[in-house]
């Protein structure tokens, strides 16, 4: 165990002058910034300040999801997954990094962990500061309600669900980057792999749960169909709105994750005797 410590510690020292380990910071602070900005900034009509709370936080945090789910998450998680391990094909130190006295297994375990976190990193972010842009506008705009409905609760399973679905897309796209130290050929397969899940999902193939490059879309448009659904039928109080977290494209996303993430290893240890 301290050998995959002093690994995840090191990878944290090597990447972190990196875009992929920025990217989990700016893109959150960017995206819920120029939002918030926007709301702060917006003269609201009377139709807007007479909505309650519920909907309110069902639009502003609508608008950050349908940026990052369903557009810059799978391009992220595209992006870090070859950024870990860029790192070592570019300075070409892979022989350098098995001859340390750490066992292979937790050298190997330390990069994917570490990929996990960066991800976990820019969703946490994603929620924590919507939750505070959106109390401070109710505080600064109190004629939106947002003080009296609370989504905290309600966040925190949407960005939970959208990390455990983003797990197949990442694990594949770490083992390519395994396979391969150049740009094109990891980035390529995942921007093909993105473009068929956006076809599946859009002619509503019923195997489309099978694509792990779906994923994170999936989660996006059950999220807009029980939207519509709450707001259809929010009538006086205000409902407890939650999210179902295993779904079956989860439950996919997870098996792509385990099962890549073993076959990875052997891959490693193929790198070591190079």
């Amino acid at each position: 165990m301290k050998g995959f410590i002093l690994s995840l510690r090191s990878e944290f020292y090597k990447s972190r002058k990196t875009l992929g380990f920025w990217g989990s910071i700016v893109l959150p602070l960017l995206i819920v910034g120029l939002v918030f900005i926007g709301y702060a900034t917006h003269k609201f009509d009377a139709n807007t300040t007479k909505m309650p709370g519920m909907m309110l936080w069902l639009g502003y945090v609508a608008i950050v999801t349908a940026i990052m789910g369903n557009l810059l998450l799978p391009f992220y998680v595209i992006f870090i997954a070859y950024s870990v391990n860029s790192i070592e094909h570019k300075a070409d130190t892979w022989k350098t990094l098995f001859t340390l006295p750490i066992a292979k297994w937790w050298v190997y375990a330390a990069k994917y962990f570490y990929t996990l976190f960066l991800l976990f990193t820019c969703l946490f972010l994603f929620y924590g500061l919507l939750i505070c842009t959106g109390n401070l506008l109710g505080i600064l705009k109190p004629e939106l309600h947002f003080a009296d409905y609370s989504v905290a609760a309600y966040l925190g399973q949407l960005y939970l669900k959208l990390f455990l679905a983003s797990l197949g897309i990442l694990s594949i796209q770490f083992l390519l980057s395994l396979l391969w130290g150049d740009f094109l050929k990891p980035m390529g397969i995942g921007f093909l792999g993105l473009i068929a899940g956006w076809i599946t999902l859009g002619v509503k193939w019923q195997y489309v749960y099978l694509i792990p490059y779906a994923h994170p879309n999936m989660v996006w448009a059950n999220l807009q169909a029980a939207t519509k659904t709450v707001k259809s039928k929010t009538i006086g109080a205000m409902p407890n709105f939650t999210i179902e977290i295993f779904t079956r494209e989860v439950w996919v996303s997870l098996v792509f994750a385990a099962v890549i993430f073993v076959a990875g290893f052997f891959i490693v240890q193929r790198k070591s005797v190079k």
